[in-house]
């Protein structure tokens, strides 16, 4: 059975930060980019990072670069997004999927003061 739960999330003020992670099982994680993907209340998906499969490629939306750090363990089957400098802007549930196939449940990311 596959399976990506994400874990991480919760409640922070302007510009604290989280660390999320995803934990995948059930397929050969190795193999597969991954992708972390947020959807904010009344708004469609956005693409926040991705990741290629050996680790060596990385893409950030324009609304979180150079304040997420988007990074995998293969050998752990984790994939994680450091997220720093956290704005209400960002305040979304966070979802991992992988190569746009296989998707966890999301995790809560709320900022606010």
């Amino acid at each position: 059975e596959v399976r990506l739960v994400e874990s991480g999330g919760g409640s922070v003020e302007p510009g604290g930060s989280l660390n999320l992670s995803c934990t995948a099982s059930g397929f050969t994680f190795g193999h597969y980019a991954m992708i972390w993907v947020r959807q904010a209340p009344g708004k469609g998906r956005e693409l926040v990072s991705a990741i290629s499969s050996g680790g060596s490629l990385v893409y950030y939306g324009d609304s979180v670069q150079d304040r997420f750090t988007i990074s995998r363990d293969n050998a752990k089957n984790e994939v994680y997004l450091q997220m720093n400098n956290l704005k209400p802007g960002d305040t979304a549930v966070y979802y991992c999927a992988a190569d746009n196939l296989y998707w966890g449940r999301g995790t809560q990311v709320t900022v606010s003061s």
